[in-house]
C-alpha cells in the first residue's frame, strides 16, 4: 500500500500521453533537484518579507471565462496583489524517485492521473469548464473574467498592466532562479458579450511545473439561473448547508439506525450492574450471604452461593424453591436493593463489581423480566426521527436569525430594486438594503459587491449628465445591466457563506463556481490572504496598521511558518476591514505534506505608540478537509481569545465553520488534490536476528513507557532497530513515536510496522490515541484493538476516550463512532458520556467540537433516555441556585441549610431513595471548586485498585465517586458513618494530633467486640498500605488530617485532590508536604497494637512493597492515561514534567527488587517525618480557632460529628460483680446508644480519678456528689458501694450532655471492653499463630550476569546479651575472598528486635556460586548479636527465606 495525490482528473491515457508525462516530468525535475523534508529533526524556520523585488508571470494553464464589466471603482482601489517571497530552505534530498512506487512508496502524482491537452479541450467543448483565469486583483469572492479571442490580445494586455503595478516579488539571493516570471495583475479594459464558452490555451503554453500553483477567476453564474432584477431564493437545509456538517449527521442516523428499538439485546432500557473479569485468586473459595426477596412477595430468602455461581443458576435456584411450577429463569432478573441495576444473567456473581467490593450480605430482588419497563429504552418513534444538529445544538439560534433577518432584507432588496429599474431613482435605498445584507452575512463585503454598487452610483451619474443623449430604453438597460450584476455579487457571497459557515438555508440552485487546472507536478502549496472583515472599532483606534502570519503544523510540531511584513491600515467601506490581497507560498511541495496538516492564521495590530505588535486573533484549518485539499474562496471565522498551544492545533480547536464577530477571506488555487491508497509490495524480509546486547537495550528503552520521556538519541536508536521491536520487548506507541518525521518515506514505514504488529492487550492501543499521533490509519487501527474491550472495561477509559476525541480529524472518525455505538449498547456510557461531554464543553477551546458529539449522543440515546438527561441538568441547576443563595447569605439566615464550613460552602444533600428497601443517598455539591482533577485521580485509583483485585488482592479501599457537572461544580459521593482525622484529634485533646494512641482509641472506643476490632485492624492494616501506594505514586499533596478520613469498620481513605504531582503548597518558601506520603507513628502504633506486635509492621510494608510492584507492571497503562489528559487544561497535568514525576515514582526500569528497596526507605522516611504531625497540630489549632461558638451553633451538625455523638452515646452502666480476676476490680455492663452491650473492668480508684478529672474540666457544673471510700460503713461495704456507685453512674449519665458524651466519660466506660466471645485467629498475614522466638533473618538472593544481589529484608526476635533491643545493622563477607574487598554493611535499625531493612547488597564479577560462601554478621555497633554461613549453590535463587542465627562466627 502507499499513499499518492492526484487531480479529479481523467486517468485513462494512451501510451503516448504517458510518455508526454514522462518528458513533462523530467523538465519538473530540473527544476526541483530536491524536496524538502519533513522531518523535525530539522525544522523551516520562519520567512520574513522585507521588500518585494520579483514579479511573477500568470500561470499559462488558465482558461478564460465570460467577461465582467470594466470595475473602475470609485470607491477604493483593491487591485494590488502580492506575492510572498521565501527564504533559502535547508532541505534534504529525496532518496527515492517519485516514480519507484513499487519499492517504496512515496506520496505524489501517478503518471496517469496528468491530464492531456486534448482531454481539456474535449471536455471544454461540451461546456464543462476545466480551469479559469486567476486575475491579479481580484478579491476572490466572485469575479468575472473577459472574453479573450487571442493570446496576444491577453499578452499585450498584461504588459500594458505590468508598466503601471510594478510591485517585485521573489526570492533572496540565494534561491536559483529557475522560478518563472509571471505578471499578478490582470485588469480587463473592454466589455464583451457574456459567453459560456471557453477559450482553452494551447498545450504548448501550459506553464512549467515550477511555477506557483494558478489562480482561478470563478464562474458567477449559476446553473439554469436566470439573474435578472432580483432572483436570489433561498431554500431551507435543516441538516445544514456545511457538506461536513451534513455528512456527519448522516452518519450518526446509520449508525442509530443500526440498533432497532425493537432489538430487545442492544434496548433493553435496563441499568446493567458492571463487571470485571472474574478474579479467581482474591475468590478461590469464596461464599456469598445473598438474601433474595421475591417481586411482590414478602418471601425472603437465603443462599450462601460460591462467586463463581452464574446469575442465571442462582435464578433457577431461587426459582426452585418457588411454589410456581410455570417460572422460567431466562425470564427473570436480580436486581441490586436500592439501585436500579440489574446483574446480569451470563456472568458470574464475582465478575459484579459490586460483589468485590461488598462482602457483607448483599440484598437482591428477583424480578419478572416483563415487569420490570425499560423505561430508558428508546421507542418505536425515535428509529423514524431525522438527526438535524441545528435542532440539538446551543448555538441554533443564530441561524435562525441569520436566515429570517436575511429574508426579510433580500425582500427589501427585491421592492427597492424593483423602484429603481421603474424610476431610476433613489439608489440610497438599494444601498443601504445592500448593506444590511452583507451585515447578516457576518459583515463581509467582496469586491464584487463594491464594485457593482459603484459601478451603479456612476451609471446613475452618467444618466443624469446625458439625460437628453440617451433614450429611456439604452438608460434602463445599462441599470438593468448593473443591477443584475450586484444580484450576481449578493448571489456568490451567500453561496459563498453557506459554504463556509454552518447554515440552514442556501440559495437556490448553486452553481458549481469552481473550475479546476492542472497543477504542476511539484506545486508548492500556495494561497492568497484577501482581506479580514468587520474589525472592531476599538482596534481601529487602538492600532496603526495590521499584519499576518501563517504556520504550518503537523502533530504538534511547525513545519514551517511564513510572516507578512506589510503592514496595512483598516479601511472603511460598509464596514471596517483590512486588505491585504497577498499570495503566500510555502516552500512545501503540496504532494509531500501529511494529510493532518493544519494551517493557522494569527492576525496582529501595530499599537500606535509602540509600534509593538499585539496578538488579536487567529484561526486553524486543516489543508485537506476529507482527503481533499480546499479549493475557491471560503470565509474563516477568527476567534479573539488566547491563542493555544501548537500542541493542541487540530480540526476541532477553532470553529472556523461557525460566524464569528472578524471573519478571513481566503482564496485557494482550483487545484483538487486527493489523497488516494496505492497498493505496494512489502518486500522487506524478516529482519535477522539482532544482537543480545541490541534487544537489551530496546527492552530498556521500552520502560521509558512513553515517546514524550525518551531523548532525540534515544528516538533515533530505537527507530534504527524498529524491525527487531515487538510486543514482546517494545510497545508499539514508542516505536512509532520514535520516528524522525513524517516524510512519505517514514509514514510508510511506520504504517508497514503498524500493520505487522500483534497486539498484547487492546489498552496497549490507548497511547496511539495522544496528540503525538494525527495520521488517522494509526488511530483507526487503535480504535479496532478498542473495540475489543466489553462495554464495562471501556467504562473505565471514557474520560481519555472524550479527550482524544480532540484530535480526530474529523467527527466521522472510527473514535467517534465507537462511542456512539457503545452508548448505544449501555446506558452506563450514554450516561458517563453524556456527562464528560458537557463538561468538556467549559474548557477554553474544542467547545463547538464537544457540542456536535453531545447532540449526536442526544440524538443516538432516544428520548426517553434524554429527558432523564435533561431532568438531571435541571437538578444540578437548581442546586447551583441554592449554593449561591447560601454563600450570599449571613450565618443566621444559614441556619436551615445543612452545609459544609469549608471556603466554598459545599451543600450536603440527602436523597430519599425510591425503594423503601435501600438506603437514603448523600452527595456534597460543590461550587467554586474544580472537580475534574479529583475525578482523573479517582479514576487512576480505580484503575490500580482493579489491577490488585485481579492480582487477588483486595486492599479494601473506599473509593467514592466524583462528577464534574459545569464550570467549577460537581457532586461528591458522601461516604456514610467516615469521620475526617482531624475530628479525632481534636477530640482527643488540644495535642490530639502529637498522641500515640488516638486512632487505636478511637477504633477500641467503636469496635467493643473482639471480632471487630481484629475486623478493622485488617480494614485498616490494607487500606492504609493501598491509599500509601497510590499516593506516593501520583504525588498527592495538601495532605493533612482534615483530608484523610476513617470508618469505624476500619477504612482508611483520602478525600481532597487538588494538589497533586509532587504540586505541593509552600508556606514562606518551605513546603508543606514534606512525607513521600502519610504513614505517622500512630498508625504504625495501631497496627502493631501499641508495639506488641512488632511483626505486623514488616507485614505492612511487604503489603506495600507486593502492591507497588504489581501496579509498577502496568506502568505503561497509567502513564497513557495520565498522557492523553495532557491538554484537558487541569491545572497541574500539563507537560512532560508531570509525567515524568510519576515515571520516576513507578520506576519502571527498577527489578522488583530494587523497587521494593526504595519503597521501604520511602516508608521510613514517612514514618519518621514530624512536620506531618506537625502539620497536622496547625491544622487543628486553625479550624478550632475559626469555628466560634456563635457560628457552629447556626449550623446543622455535619455527618461526622453526628455519627460520633451517636454511636459514642450510654445509656446507662451498672456494676454486675467483682471481676473474676481480681477482686479488686468491678465488672460493668455498659448499654450503648444504639442498644449495644459491651463489658468493661474498673478500679474504685479509676471511679475516683474519673470525678476528679470532671471537677477540673467541669468547675462551672454541679456534678453529682462521689462515695469516696470514708462514706462506706465497715459492714456491708462491698454492697454498699456497688449501690452508691451505680447510682453514681445513674447521675452521671442521666445529668448533663456535655458531661455525659465529654471524652472522660466515654472513654471511662468504652475504653478497653472486655471480652465474652470465644476468641478467634488474628487476621491473615499479621504474625504467626504459634510464634517462633528464634532470631532469624529474612533473605531474597538472586544471581544474573556474574551479578550477584542480596536483599535483606527482615529480621525477628534478635536481642542484645543482656535481652535489651538492639540497634542492630548486617555485614557481608563473600568467601573466599579477602574480606577487605567482600565486605558489605547495611544501615543499622535503632533500637529494634524484629527490624525490617530491604536493603540490597550486590556483588558483581562472582561467575558461579560452586565454591563461595556467603558469611552474614548480625551486630548492634560493635556488639555480635547472631551470625549465620551460606553455602551459595545450596541456596533457593529468587526466594524469601527465612535464615536462622546462630550465636557464633563459624
Amino acid at each position: 500500500m502507499a499513499y499518492c495525490w492526484k487531480t479529479d482528473l481523467n486517468t485513462s491515457e494512451s501510451h503516448e500521453e504517458q510518455h508526454e508525462h514522462q518528458e513533462f516530468h523530467s523538465v519538473n525535475q530540473s527544476f526541483f533537484p530536491s524536496h524538502v523534508s519533513l522531518g523535525f529533526d530539522q525544522l523551516v524556520d520562519e520567512i520574513r518579507i522585507k521588500i518585494p523585488f520579483y514579479q511573477s508571470e500568470i500561470e499559462e494553464n488558465t482558461v478564460c471565462v465570460p467577461h465582467a464589466p470594466n470595475w473602475d471603482s470609485t470607491r477604493h482601489s483593491l487591485h494590488e496583489t502580492h506575492q510572498i517571497p521565501l527564504n533559502e530552505l535547508t532541505s534534504q534530498t529525496s532518496e527515492l524517485s517519485c516514480h519507484q512506487v513499487g519499492k517504496t512508496p512515496v506520496i505524489g502524482f501517478r503518471r496517469s492521473v496528468l491530464p492531456n491537452p486534448e482531454d481539456m479541450n474535449k471536455q471544454s467543448s461540451c461546456g464543462n469548464p476545466i480551469g479559469k483565469y486567476h486575475g491579479g486583483d481580484d478579491y476572490r469572492i466572485n469575479i468575472s473574467a473577459p472574453s479573450s479571442t487571442s493570446l496576444d490580445k491577453i499578452n499585450s494586455q498584461r504588459e500594458s498592466e505590468n508598466a503601471n503595478h510594478n510591485y517585485h516579488i521573489g526570492f533572496e539571493s540565494s534561491i536559483p532562479s529557475t522560478y518563472p516570471s509571471f505578471s499578478t495583475n490582470f485588469m480587463p479594459k473592454e466589455e464583451n458579450k457574456r459567453s459560456r464558452n471557453m477559450n482553452i490555451v494551447k498545450h504548448s503554453l501550459m506553464l512549467s511545473e515550477g511555477s506557483f500553483p494558478p489562480r482561478t477567476w470563478e464562474s458567477t453564474q449559476p446553473e439554469n439561473t436566470e439573474l435578472t432584477g432580483c432572483s436570489i431564493q433561498l431554500v431551507e437545509v435543516p441538516q445544514g448547508s456545511n457538506k461536513s456538517l451534513a455528512s456527519f449527521c448522516d452518519k450518526v442516523k446509520k449508525i442509530r439506525e443500526t440498533y432497532h428499538a425493537a432489538d430487545i439485546n442492544s434496548n433493553s432500557g435496563k441499568i446493567w450492574s458492571t463487571t470485571a473479569a472474574f478474579p479467581c485468586q482474591l475468590f478461590s473459595n469464596t461464599k456469598f450471604n445473598i438474601n433474595i426477596c421475591i417481586d411482590n412477595s414478602t418471601q425472603r430468602l437465603h443462599f450462601k452461593p460460591y462467586a463463581n455461581y452464574l446469575v442465571k443458576d442462582l435464578i433457577a435456584e431461587v426459582l426452585h424453591f418457588s411454589t410456581n411450577d410455570e417460572l422460567f429463569p431466562k425470564d427473570h432478573l436480580l436486581s441490586i436493593c436500592g439501585y436500579e441495576e440489574f446483574l446480569q444473567n451470563d456472568y458470574s456473581l464475582g465478575s459484579h463489581k459490586i460483589f468485590q467490593k461488598d462482602k457483607s450480605v448483599i440484598q437482591l430482588t428477583l424480578h419478572k423480566n416483563g415487569k420490570v419497563p425499560g423505561k430508558l429504552s428508546r421507542k418505536h418513534e425515535d428509529d423514524h426521527s431525522q438527526f438535524y444538529l441545528n435542532q440539538l445544538l446551543e448555538f441554533m439560534h443564530i441561524w435562525k436569525i441569520s436566515r429570517q433577518c436575511l429574508s426579510t432584507v433580500i425582500k427589501k432588496y427585491d421592492f427597492h430594486l424593483k423602484c429603481l429599474l421603474k424610476t431610476q431613482q433613489n439608489v440610497d435605498n438599494i444601498i443601504e438594503e445592500v448593506k444590511n445584507i452583507c451585515s447578516v452575512l457576518g459583515c463581509v463585503e467582496t469586491k464584487q459587491i463594491t464594485d457593482a454598487v459603484n459601478e451603479l452610483n456612476l451609471t446613475l451619474q452618467r444618466n443624469a449628465e446625458n439625460f437628453h443623449q440617451n433614450s429611456e430604453t439604452s438608460a434602463k438597460g445599462l441599470i438593468e445591466k448593473v443591477t443584475t450584476e450586484l444580484s450576481r455579487a449578493i448571489y456568490q457571497l451567500i453561496s459563498v457563506y453557506c459554504r463556509s459557515f454552518y447554515a440552514d438555508f442556501q440559495p437556490l440552485n448553486i452553481p458549481d463556481d469552481i473550475s479546476y487546472v492542472n497543477p504542476g507536478l511539484h506545486s508548492h502549496l500556495s494561497f492568497t490572504v484577501y482581506a479580514a472583515h468587520n474589525i472592531p472599532e476599538t482596534w481601529v483606534h487602538s492600532y496603526k496598521t495590521f499584519s499576518f502570519s501563517c504556520w504550518l503544523t503537523y502533530a504538534g510540531k511547525k513545519l514551517c511558518q511564513v510572516r507578512s511584513y506589510r503592514n496595512i491600515p483598516v479601511k472603511k467601506l460598509f464596514f471596517f476591514l483590512v486588505n491585504w490581497n497577498e499570495i503566500i507560498n510555502f516552500p512545501l511541495e503540496i504532494k509531500s505534506l501529511p494529510r493532518e496538516s493544519m494551517l493557522t492564521i494569527r492576525l496582529f495590530g501595530i499599537i500606535c505608540t509602540t509600534n509593538n505588535a499585539n496578538l488579536l486573533a487567529w484561526t486553524c484549518l486543516p489543508l485537506f478537509p476529507k482527503d481533499k485539499s480546499i479549493l475557491g474562496s471560503m470565509l474563516f471565522s477568527m476567534t479573539l481569545q488566547s491563542e493555544p498551544p501548537i500542541e493542541m492545533i487540530a480540526p476541532g480547536v477553532w470553529d472556523i465553520s461557525q460566524p464569528s464577530p472578524v471573519t478571513l477571506q481566503i482564496a485557494f488555487p482550483a487545484t483538487e488534490w486527493e489523497y488516494m491508497k496505492l497498493d505496494s509490495e512489502e518486500n522487506r524480509s524478516k529482519p535477522e536476528e539482532p544482537p543480545k546486547e541490541c534487544l537489551k537495550h530496546i527492552s530498556r528503552l521500552s520502560q521509558k513507557q512513553s515517546p514524550l520521556l525518551l531523548s532525540e538519541e534515544k528516538r533515533r536508536y530505537l527507530w534504527f532497530y524498529r524491525f527487531y521491536c515487538n510486543n514482546e520487548n517494545c510497545s508499539l506507541p514508542l516505536v512509532l513515536g520514535s520516528a524522525p518525521g513524517w516524510d512519505e518515506r517514514t509514514v510508510s514505514e511506520m504504517h508497514t510496522i503498524l500493520r505487522r504488529w500483534k497486539f498484547s492487550c487492546p489498552l496497549e492501543a490507548l497511547g496511539l490515541l495522544t496528540s503525538s499521533f494525527p495520521d488517522q490509519e494509526i488511530r483507526k487501527v487503535a480504535v479496532q484493538q478498542l473495540d475489543n474491550l466489553l462495554n464495562d472495561e471501556l467504562l473505565d477509559y471514557l474520560p481519555q476516550l472524550v479527550q482524544a476525541a480532540k484530535f480526530e480529524w474529523n467527527l466521522e472518525s472510527p473514535l467517534v463512532q465507537l462511542l456512539l455505538h457503545r452508548s448505544l449498547q449501555s446506558i452506563q456510557i450514554a450516561h458517563r458520556l453524556y456527562w464528560l461531554l458537557k463538561d468538556a464543553q467549559n474548557e477554553t477551546y474544542f467547545k463547538s467540537w464537544y457540542q456536535k458529539l453531545l447532540a449526536a449522543l442526544q440524538f443516538c440515546s432516544g428520548k426517553a433516555l434524554s429527558d432523564e438527561f435533561s431532568k438531571e441538568k435541571k437538578l444540578i441547576k437548581i442546586l447551583g441556585d441554592i449554593g449561591e443563595k447560601v454563600k450570599s447569605a449571613s450565618d443566621p439566615q444559614r441556619q436551615a441549610c445543612s452545609y459544609f464550613t469549608s471556603n466554598a460552602l459545599p451543600l450536603k444533600i440527602t436523597f430519599i431513595n425510591a425503594n423503601p428497601m435501600g438506603k437514603n443517598i448523600s452527595v456534597i455539591f460543590k461550587a467554586g471548586d474544580d472537580l475534574r482533577q479529583d475525578m482523573l485521580v479517582l479514576q487512576i485509583i480505580q484503575v490500580m485498585d482493579n489491577i490488585w483485585l485481579q492480582e487477588g488482592l483486595d486492599m479494601q479501599m473506599i473509593i467514592y465517586r466524583c462528577l464534574s457537572t459545569g464550570k467549577g461544580q460537581g457532586l461528591v459521593q458522601m461516604v456514610p458513618d467516615a469521620i475526617t482525622l482531624a475530628k479525632i484529634h481534636r477530640h482527643s485533646g488540644l495535642i490530639g494530633p502529637l498522641k500515640e494512641n488516638t486512632i487505636k482509641k478511637w477504633f477500641s472506643q467503636h469496635n467493643h467486640l473482639k471480632a471487630d476490632y481484629e475486623k478493622a485492624l485488617r480494614n485498616f492494616f490494607y487500606s492504609c498500605a493501598g491509599w500509601c501506594v497510590v499516593t506516593f505514586i501520583l504525588g498527592v499533596c495538601d495532605r493533612h488530617n482534615d483530608n484523610i478520613m476513617l470508618t469505624k469498620s476500619g477504612h482508611m481513605f483520602h478525600i481532597d485532590f487538588g494538589k497533586f504531582l509532587g504540586h505541593a503548597q509552600t508556606f514562606g518558601g518551605i513546603k508543606r508536604d514534606r512525607a513521600p506520603f502519610i504513614f505517622t507513628s500512630e498508625m504504625e502504633y495501631f497496627i502493631t497494637e501499641g508495639g506488641k506486635n512488632p511483626q505486623h509492621f514488616q507485614d505492612f510494608v511487604e503489603l506495600c512493597c507486593r502492591a507497588y510492584n504489581i501496579v509498577r507492571r502496568h506502568s505503561r497503562l497509567l502513564l497513557n492515561l495520565l498522557e492523553m489528559m495532557l491538554h484537558a487544561g487541569l491545572p497541574e497535568l500539563s507537560g512532560i514534567q508531570d509525567l515524568k514525576y510519576v515515571y520516576n515514582n513507578l520506576r519502571p526500569q527498577d527489578t522488583d527488587l530494587e523497587a521494593t528497596s526504595h519503597f521501604t526507605k520511602k516508608i521510613k522516611e514517612s514514618l519518621e517525618c514530624f512536620p506531618v504531625k506537625l502539620n497536622n497540630l496547625i491544622h487543628t489549632l486553625a479550624q478550632m480557632t475559626a469555628t466560634s461558638p456563635a457560628k457552629s451553633a447556626s449550623q446543622t451538625p455535619s455527618q461526622e460529628s453526628c455519627m460520633l455523638s451517636a454511636t459514642r452515646s450510654i445509656q446507662r452502666a451498672t456494676i454486675l460483680r467483682f471481676s473474676k480476676k481480681t477482686s479488686n476490680l468491678y465488672l460493668i455492663q455498659v448499654i450503648h446508644g444504639n442498644n449495644e452491650m459491651s463489658l468493661t473492668e474498673k478500679s474504685f480508684d479509676q471511679f475516683s480519678k474519673l470525678h476528679s478529672q470532671l471537677q477540673k474540666q467541669f468547675a462551672s457544673l454541679t456534678l453529682p456528689e462521689f462515695p469516696h471510700w470514708w462514706h462506706v460503713p465497715f459492714t456491708n461495704s462491698d454492697h454498699k458501694r456497688f449501690r452508691d456507685l451505680n447510682h453514681y453512674m445513674e447521675q452521671i449519665l442521666n445529668g448533663s450532655y456535655k458531661v455525659a458524651n465529654s471524652d472522660c466519660v466515654l472513654s471511662f466506660f468504652l475504653s478497653e471492653p472486655v471480652q465474652q466471645t470465644i476468641e478467634e485467629p488474628s487476621f491473615v498475614d499479621l504474625g504467626e499463630k504459634f510464634p517462633d522466638k528464634t532470631p532469624k533473618v529474612q533473605l531474597v538472593i538472586s544471581h544474573e550476569d556474574a551479578k550477584l544481589t542480596i536483599l535483606v529484608k527482615h529480621m525477628k526476635n534478635i536481642h542484645l546479651p543482656d535481652g535489651s533491643a538492639p540497634s542492630a545493622h548486617v555485614e557481608f563477607y563473600l568467601l573466599p575472598y579477602p574480606s577487605e574487598v567482600r565486605r558489605r554493611k547495611t544501615k543499622s535499625v535503632p533500637k529494634c528486635t524484629d527490624p525490617t531493612y530491604n536493603e540490597i547488597v550486590v556483588y558483581d564479577e562472582v561467575t558461579e556460586l560452586q565454591g563461595h560462601v556467603l558469611m552474614l554478621i548480625v551486630k548492634s555497633k560493635s556488639i555480635f548479636v547472631g551470625a549465620i554461613n551460606i553455602q551459595l549453590y545450596t541456596v533457593p535463587l529468587n526466594e524469601e527465606k527465612w535464615y536462622p542465627l546462630g550465636n557464633c562466627i563459624i
